[in-house]
């Protein structure tokens, strides 16, 4: 890829930053400083970490409950502390985690298991940013979650690749961001692995079947509407936080 500009990282390493104007994608130089740009895996920067997963989870359960069978099975596979995966769980989704660079402190009990005959739908959340071969992540966690489905997020630009200056999104003080898409980048990708794709108010779908309802998925995972589905959904699905507790304080009485 045609080189685009060079910025320091980490207030460090001057790197370069290439963009294909074919698919608008930005990426960085091989990012040899990642060792040290994930010496804390949550950026001490990042303070709305519990909000974003808050909203997402009423977004995220709009889009289920819409397309995917709420009985199912649900793996987060860059869970992080386990946040979503816990605040999933207590609105009545099986949903589990998986994160093999954090720590869960949130989900405990409930880590993914790649023995299970497969999820539903994967998720993987502000992650392709932080990904160097985007095409292959996604085709090898869909294979080896086996998972017809990835729902996933990244903050997408428009047009041309923005300037250096002009995007927070680059994040150059942490080091952690090193792959920028457009939303024709990831049509791209999906394309490349024959699969469908969707974009639904900063929640993107690859799949190998139709959403069932895309229209509607589009409307009601808007912020505001999506708290209101989910209030009405929380009728018809029980919440399993007591359930959890128990199952996990069960674990530590010991057998008679």
């Amino acid at each position: 890829m045609p080189f685009t500009f060079s910025e320091k990282i980490l207030n460090k390493y001057e790197i370069n930053y290439f963009y294909c104007k074919h698919c608008n994608f930005v990426q960085t130089e091989k990012p040899y400083w990642l060792d040290e740009a994930y010496n804390n895996p949550i950026a001490d920067s990042d303070t709305g970490l519990i909000q974003r997963n808050i909203a997402l989870s009423s977004r995220l359960a709009v889009l289920i409950a819409l397309n995917f069978d709420l009985k199912g099975s649900y793996l987060d596979i860059a869970g992080g502390y386990g946040m979503l995966t816990r605040l999933m769980r207590d609105d009545g989704f099986n949903y589990f985690w998986q994160d093999p660079f954090c720590q869960n402190v949130f989900a405990l009990g409930f880590e993914g298991d790649k023995s299970k005959l497969g999820y539903v739908a994967i998720t993987a959340f502000e992650v392709l940013e932080h990904v160097e071969d985007p095409v292959s992540f996604i085709q090898n966690a869909m294979l080896e979650n086996n998972s017809k489905t990835m729902i996933f997020s990244t903050e997408c630009f428009s047009g041309e690749a923005p300037p250096n200056r002009d995007w927070w999104y680059y994040s150059f003080p942490t080091g952690q961001h090193i792959s920028f898409f457009s939303s024709k980048a990831l049509q791209e990708i999906s394309q490349k692995l024959d699969l469908y794709f969707y974009s639904f108010n900063g929640l993107h779908i690859v799949s190998k079947d139709h959403l069932k309802y895309p229209r509607l998925s589009k409307i009601f995972t808007k912020r505001y509407l999506s708290s209101i589905f989910t209030f009405f959904l929380s009728r018809h699905l029980k919440s399993k936080t007591l359930s959890d507790s128990q199952m996990n304080l069960n674990k530590l009485t010991p057998p008679k």
